[in-house]
């Protein structure tokens, strides 16, 4: 883009960062969301919790299948 075009989009340039920002965020919360060692954890943590008796096996099996689909989602592969 030329030197005009710059100065045309000057005044847009908050937004821009504050947009690019906002990107960087959403990239970030989503690698984390779909960390394969991350959501290990949360199912291990999750059989903790059946085990202890603090969960019924209703909602460990829900919260199992939206990690599983989390995991899936993360490496491709079908479990």
């Amino acid at each position: 883009m030329g030197l005009i075009g710059e100065l045309l989009l000057l005044p847009l340039a908050p937004a821009r960062g504050s947009l690019w920002v906002l990107r960087q965020v959403v990239d970030e919360a989503e690698r984390q969301y779909y960390d394969p060692s991350a959501i290990r954890r949360e199912l291990s943590r999750l059989e903790e919790l059946l085990e202890a008796g603090e969960i019924d096996e209703a909602e460990f099996e829900r919260c199992e299948d939206e990690l599983l689909d989390r995991l899936q989602h993360s490496t491709g592969r079908e479990f």
